[in-house]
């Protein structure tokens, strides 16, 4: 995948994690899990665009590493809503498939980076 499909990718998964907040149910476990869900899901594409200004090769490894964490972190918080029954689960199904291509991506492209040294 190139650079900048994958920067289209994770503003895409930002503006649909927005969405998703902004439609949960009023009350203090969504304004939580929410809030906590819109900062990663929102920093995985601002870190891979930071990413992609690394200055040397260890510099991007870890700025994916970020990427990885906050994309698995998102997934998490999505799990959270749908075990919880905060959301149902066939309508996030895709925001978590994406988050986990995602996830395998940056993992990917982290092993390519590390074998190149």
């Amino acid at each position: 995948m190139n650079k900048e499909e994958m920067k289209r990718r994770t503003k895409l998964f930002a503006l649909r994690v927005i969405r998703l907040v902004e439609s949960l149910p009023k009350g203090r476990a969504s304004e939580v899990l929410g809030r906590q869900l819109l900062r990663s899901g929102t920093s995985v594409g601002a870190n891979y665009r930071a990413a992609c200004r690394a200055k040397s090769r260890a510099d991007f490894i870890s700025k994916m590493g970020t990427v990885e964490e906050e994309a698995d972190e998102s997934m998490y918080w999505i799990e959270l809503l749908v075990e919880s029954g905060l959301v149902r689960h066939d309508d996030v199904a895709d925001l978590l498939d994406e988050a986990n291509q995602l996830v395998a991506i940056t993992v990917s492209s982290i092993k390519t980076a590390r074998s190149n040294k």
